[in-house]
């Protein structure tokens, strides 16, 4: 143990308050008694907690000197707000971990917002190629602004609005993408060797994350474009609109689906899969959570369509079916994102978001960089497009179509 005077104990704690004292007691679970505890004029701490609230002191003493002087010396004023979310920022960056993040209010209330399908941008899911350093397109969402303006998936945002963001700010741009409806954005596009922009207007963004048809040939066709709040249920509902008309079979189609939420992907292989495995994650100390089906399955045949575009929970719901048997997959390679963010609310409204997982397939396969692969690898050819870009001869489709037959 280490004996130290108490004006001293407390210039360290009231220092620490001044830079971060909600975060030095929320590590060191301090209770106001241990900070006054103690025989005449000193209080005794462990070595450790003596360690910890020097370290605190350092910190918050050189954060706060940097931040004096930049108000005092830089050329023109600042605020304190802008500086303060700098730091914040920083320490995520630092991680070079593209999908951790401080988000302010407002960033935490666009993110929130995007979830549940009703929000303002020009529909466009992005992701971080680390490879690259920069910002890269998942898929534009069918019917958005960002599809009509022909952003495609593989093409890089490298600016917005003039402004250049890179691989570990990701969601700062995303952000940056978003905003009120019918106000324009600019995008710097990177296709191959070519640079070019795109002023896209925003406009109010509800997404029907569900759609599904009956086709002519008795298979029914199911797209799922996101996974939002309601997918699970409103995908249990067109199945079994599907079911009553006859289909003999079921095509999902998970191409250029960017992901979203992991529940509502495993909301689906429960109506999918008696009792199995869909997923499992592991942290850094190797500990295990699965994510299971109940019993209980829709019986019907099953090929799901996955392509470069197909990420996240679209990955893990593709993975599960696959490795347990339940269908065969179609296409290319899937995107390759397989970890798991926590976010977390701050008192003031802003929020952290902080990866703490990474997702692995029920047999044990790395999904996150690596992807998921078909079964039946079918690359669409140039000639299976228009000379407008439109897709006008599906030849995965047809693959998925001869499988069920």
């Amino acid at each position: 143990m280490i004996r130290i005077k108490r004006w001293l104990f407390v210039f360290l704690i009231a220092l620490a308050l001044l830079a971060g004292a909600f975060a030095m007691c929320v590590y060191l679970q301090v209770s106001p008694a241990d900070l006054v505890e103690g025989p005449g004029d000193y209080v005794r701490i462990s070595e450790k907690k003596y360690s910890e609230l020097t370290r605190f002191q350092e910190t918050y003493e050189k954060a706060d000197l940097i931040r004096e002087y930049i108000e005092d010396n830089y050329y023109v004023s600042v605020k304190d707000e802008d500086v303060e979310n700098g730091m914040y920022y920083g320490m995520f960056e630092s991680l070079g971990d593209p999908y951790s993040m401080y988000m302010t209010k407002t960033e935490y209330d666009n993110e929130m917002a995007s979830l549940t399908g009703d929000y303002s941008g020009v529909g466009v899911t992005v992701a971080a190629d680390a490879d690259a350093d920069m910002v890269i397109v998942v898929s534009p969402t069918p019917g958005t602004p960002a599809e009509a303006a022909g952003l495609r998936t593989g093409d890089y945002i490298y600016k917005v609005d003039g402004v250049v963001y890179n691989a570990t700010q990701l969601d700062v741009c995303a952000a940056a993408i978003r905003g009120p409806e019918n106000t324009d954005v600019t995008l710097t596009v990177i296709r191959g060797k070519d640079e070019f922009e795109l002023t896209i207007t925003r406009t109010h963004i509800t997404l029907q994350s569900v759609t599904g048809e009956l086709r002519d040939d008795g298979l029914g066709y199911i797209q799922v474009s996101s996974f939002l709040n309601n997918t699970a249920n409103d995908f249990a509902a067109a199945l079994e609109n599907l079911l009553s008309q006859g289909a003999k079979g079921l095509i999902i189609d998970l191409r250029n689906n960017g992901g979203g939420l992991v529940d509502s992907a495993v909301g689906i292989a429960d109506i999918l899969m008696d009792k199995a495995t869909v997923v499992y994650t592991e942290d850094q100390d190797h500990n295990r959570d699965y994510y299971k089906t109940r019993d209980g399955k829709t019986d019907i045949p099953t090929v799901v369509l996955i392509n470069g575009g197909t990420a996240s929970a679209s990955e893990i719901l593709t993975a599960g079916l696959q490795d347990n048997g339940r269908c065969e997959v179609v296409g290319t390679q899937s995107f390759g994102k397989g970890i798991i963010q926590t976010v977390d609310e701050l008192s003031d409204g802003s929020a952290v978001k902080l990866t703490i997982l990474q997702y692995f397939t029920p047999s044990g396969k790395v999904i996150h960089k690596v992807g998921i692969t078909p079964d039946y690898i079918i690359e669409l050819t140039d000639d299976c497009y228009d000379e407008d870009g439109w897709l006008v001869k599906d030849i995965q489709l047809e693959k998925a179509v001869e499988l069920l037959k």
